[in-house]
């Protein structure tokens, strides 16, 4: 249930995709389970488009009977009022009215009065509506936050000084425009500092301020759009996204040009993200700088990196499945190798080391030279006696790029 202040007269707002009298009828009439998602006249790369998309999903709004959505037409207060009655449920607030302007037979009649009584709109002087009205951007935010309860929690002067036009907002605007703004209703498409107040809102703007609204009520998913208004004393909202299963990670290992392992051992390797994994919208998923933290294991006669845990710059952790093919090429190393040639731009895995240790004779291996810097003393013994040995060789630009074996979640911000 949400705490609802009541508006001064003149400050309402509304809007409902559906039309005015004189066009084609009304058309929120769909329910979610049959609900149009995608229009003709709204592209996969419109800037609104997920928001519309989402919203006709739910059964919130629809098109029009020729497959169009008319992202860009003017909304009224009828339109709005609407609107607002199929997206949020709540209980009447205050006690019904009868615009003077609304006869009982006008469309949108019932949903007027609904949006009224719930809290969201009013009306103004002389008992009017002024139902076939356009709405300015302004008043559909004051109307959302009034309705949904909220408050500036901060100075309203220093929050609206984010927007590069904040003069022009009306004075009654301001504190709920300002509470809008901190709880992320605010879109502004194609300039985020451009609030453009008294601006008529488009059926897509407001698809958009209804849709942020329902997140910030918790109804909703967050949606990844570069135009929502984020102020700097605003904590963004986490955006869940799944990065599928046989996505592939490119890497690098800095520290050599060659890995030598044995067959049979296990060790542990830190590789780094060089290239940003990014979203088919263009937002990245996982920076190029990130880390993956695994081990290269023995499986099926040769070697494989496993990773176990992605950690972003940020410091973000995610437990990760993915690996890199199997490696089986090897490299042999014999009786009187100059380990000088062997570990030139090559580090090596313990057992590696012991083996190189073991067959060339030269004890003075350095543990920086040696995978986690593990001891090789005791693993020697393993491979005396022995001429040769063949140990797996890794290119790391190669053979340890890495595919996801399990979809994996991760928040962005």
């Amino acid at each position: 249930m949400f705490a609802l202040k009541n508006w001064q007269s003149g400050t309402s707002a509304l809007m409902a995709l559906s039309i005015t009298a004189g066009t084609i009828a009304p058309f929120i009439t769909a329910t979610p389970s049959f609900a149009q998602t995608t229009f003709y006249d709204v592209s996969s790369n419109y800037w609104a488009a997920q928001f519309i998309q989402e919203l006709s999903g739910r059964g919130v709004i629809a098109g029009f009977p020729d497959g169009s959505f008319r992202p860009e037409q003017a909304v009224t207060r009828a339109q709005f009022a609407a609107m607002v009655n199929k997206a949020f449920q709540k209980a009447q607030q205050r006690q019904g009215i009868n615009f003077a302007d609304v006869p009982s037979n006008y469309w949108a009649s019932s949903a007027i009065g609904q949006a009224y009584t719930i809290g969201f709109l009013s009306g103004y002087p002389g008992n009017l509506f002024r139902p076939n009205e356009a709405i300015p951007r302004q008043q559909v935010l004051v109307s959302l936050a009034n309705g949904l309860g909220y408050t500036p929690s901060g100075d309203t002067t220093s929050t609206l000084q984010y927007f590069n036009d904040a003069s022009s907002i009306a004075d009654y605007a301001r504190r709920p425009i300002a509470a809008a703004t901190e709880k992320q209703i605010v879109v502004n498409y194609p300039n985020v500092k451009f609030l453009n107040p008294t601006t008529t809102a488009t059926r897509a703007q407001v698809a958009a301020f209804i849709y942020q609204a329902l997140v910030s009520s918790n109804q909703a998913s967050a949606i990844n759009s570069p135009y929502i208004v984020a102020t700097q004393s605003t904590t963004p909202t986490p955006v869940a996204v799944t990065i599928p299963q046989g996505t592939a990670i490119p890497v690098k290992y800095d520290q050599a040009e060659k890995i030598l392992v044995t067959k049979d051992e296990t060790a542990p390797l830190t590789l780094t993200v060089n290239q940003n994994v990014v979203t088919q919208e263009g937002s990245v998923i996982i920076p190029a700088g990130s880390q993956v933290i695994g081990q290269l294991k023995p499986v099926q006669g040769g070697s494989q990196f496993v990773a176990e845990k992605l950690v972003l710059p940020t410091g973000q952790e995610y437990q990760i499945n993915a690996t890199s093919e199997v490696i089986t090429k090897t490299e042999t190393v014999k009786k009187g190798t100059s380990t000088g040639a062997i570990l030139k731009n090559t580090v090596l895995g313990a057992g590696a080391a012991a083996a190189v240790s073991a067959v060339t004779g030269d004890r003075a291996i350095a543990t920086e030279e040696v995978l986690g810097g593990a001891g090789i003393g005791a693993l020697i013994g393993l491979f005396f006696g022995k001429n040769s040995v063949d140990l797996i060789a890794i290119d790391p630009d190669t053979d340890l790029q890495m595919t996801i074996n399990q979809n994996l979640l991760v928040s962005l911000r």
